[in-house]
């Protein structure tokens, strides 16, 4: 099963050209799935029944995971078990008869507009440290990135005299976004006060860099938003993806195409993109409660 599932990996990376994180997600439920038929004594996929992928979801409920994992695990079994009937490793798919569970599409949190802006003034602008941290800020809701894109940018990447930055997205899909001037001024600055003092020995060619002269992992930045959103009081729960969220909501808000927002998330389906309508329809609905006078 172990050879089985390097192949299937090698498929999604080379001919798919799915993301890092994406083939780490497939790779983490599948060894999780196989591990469980091991220990019900099943060490072929040949013996797999359909009852035994229905028992390891209802376990995987039973331990609390929350609906769209238990989704997205199965979607990794069948694309899993489809590849190999495809391939003839396997003789029959079990998993064409088992449907996917609907789920119920959660809006997600956004911060508004005096939000954001508490948290991007929140950094220390005297310091080299709040000098990165305010030029990583600006730049995410600027562009609306995700933070695996934000962390891997290069200095190659970024074209202020231009006003845009090149940005590798999932499966390694290319595209380019502007920048606005408060970014633009927040990254010059960062450029040439603090970045030189972040660097040891040799330039990792990153834009961001840590104390230790390193490229800044996602984990890093998620500290960083942290705590900003701690010294700007606000109370919701915040994640780097909070940004985006609010980037995409906010273009909305201000009258911006459905379709040019889609392009600049890098979302492949608009349907992706039109979970931000719902989070403006939401927010018209709480409107019209507050002021209208028989709500």
């Amino acid at each position: 099963m172990e050879e089985f599932i390097k192949e299937f990996m090698d498929y999604l990376s080379v001919e798919r050209g799915l993301s890092k994180n994406t083939l780490e997600s497939y790779s983490r439920d599948l060894n999780k799935y196989t591990g469980y038929l091991k220990k019900r004594g099943i060490n072929s996929l040949e013996r797999v029944k359909r009852p035994d992928i229905q028992d390891f979801m209802m376990g995987l409920k039973d331990n609390k995971l929350n609906a769209s994992s238990i989704a997205r695990n199965l979607v990794a079994i069948k694309v899993f078990h489809r590849y190999l009937t495809s391939q003839r490793l396997l003789k029959e798919d079990v998993t064409s008869v088992i449907e996917t569970p609907k789920l119920w599409k959660t809006l997600p949190d956004v911060l508004d507009e005096k939000e954001v802006e508490a948290i991007l003034e929140s950094p220390n602008t005297r310091l080299k440290q709040g000098l990165r941290d305010k030029a990583a800020l600006e730049l995410m809701y600027a562009t609306g990135m995700r933070v695996s894109e934000l962390v891997n940018l290069k200095l190659t990447d970024i074209h202020m005299d231009m006003g845009f930055v090149r940005c590798l997205g999932k499966g390694q899909k290319e595209r380019i976004i502007p920048v606005g001037s408060k970014a633009k001024e927040a990254i010059q600055k960062y450029l040439e006060k603090a970045r030189p003092k972040f660097l040891k020995k040799a330039d990792p060619g990153a834009l961001f860099l840590t104390r230790l002269g390193k490229p800044m992992s996602r984990q890093t930045f998620w500290m960083v938003i942290k705590h900003y959103v701690k010294d700007a009081r606000i109370k919701k729960r915040v994640t780097p993806h909070t940004l985006r969220h609010s980037f995409a909501t906010h273009l909305l808000q201000n009258g911006a195409d459905l379709r040019i927002v889609q392009e600049l998330l890098g979302h492949v389906n608009i349907s992706t993109t039109q979970i931000y309508t719902h989070i403006n329809k939401e927010r018209l609905k709480q409107i019209h409660q507050k002021f209208h006078p028989r709500p």
